[in-house]
């Protein structure tokens, strides 16, 4: 299990493209987690009591996606990409993970965001591996994260540290860093995958 694999889903195009810059800078495999129904700009509008989102969310759905990776069992590490909505990864990240055996392998979460982080987003997912698989880092980039940043943070978790004889690396201390600054809640919301309002209490 020596390959690496970039999965993503993006909701309005920012998180693929970082997923597509990660895979090149880590020299992974790409995989695009594409709902059989794609999502509209109403079905993602978390305003909308009624949305496709907030029924998603609130009534704990799976969303149904299109392919399936093949060969999942040849990857070590997979990297996760996906916008945080209600300050976690969207109900399509929770069927995707629930598909797979994660046994033996090391998945590290990356995100774009309107204004939230990361934090959550790792203890949300982690009952969904049902005990098998490790994160082992989270990250939150901006739209904009260039080839040698995201080089940078994947280059790490790429090399082989049980085949040196290293210590396993801790989850990521970064994963309350926020990659940007935001000037204003326009530009989050025109430039980021969108945010969602934390779930209700």
């Amino acid at each position: 299990m020596s390959k690496a694999l970039v999965a993503y889903f993006s909701a309005e195009g920012n998180t693929a493209a970082v997923a597509k810059r990660l895979a090149e800078a880590a020299g992974a495999d790409l995989f695009e987690i594409r709902p059989v129904e794609p999502y509209t700009e109403d079905d993602i509008n978390w305003r909308k009591p009624l949305s496709r989102c907030n029924k998603e969310f609130f009534g704990k759905k799976d969303v149904p996606i299109a392919e399936t990776v093949e060969g999942f069992e040849g990857y070590g590490l997979v990297f996760i990409g996906f916008p945080i909505w209600y300050y976690a990864a969207p109900n399509i990240i929770n069927t995707f993970v629930k598909g797979y055996d994660w046994t033996g392998k090391r998945i590290a979460l990356f995100a774009t965001s309107g204004g939230s982080d990361i934090t959550k987003s790792p203890d949300k997912l982690r009952p969904f591996l049902n005990g098998k698989g490790e994160i082992v880092a989270a990250k939150l980039f901006s739209a904009g994260a260039d080839e040698a940043e995201l080089k940078a943070w994947a280059d790490p978790l790429i090399m082989p540290w049980k085949a040196q004889g290293q210590p396993h690396k801790p989850l990521e201390a970064d994963i309350t860093d926020k990659a940007i600054e935001y000037n204003d809640k326009f530009n989050r919301m025109r430039t980021m995958d969108r945010d969602f309002p934390e779930e209700q209490k």
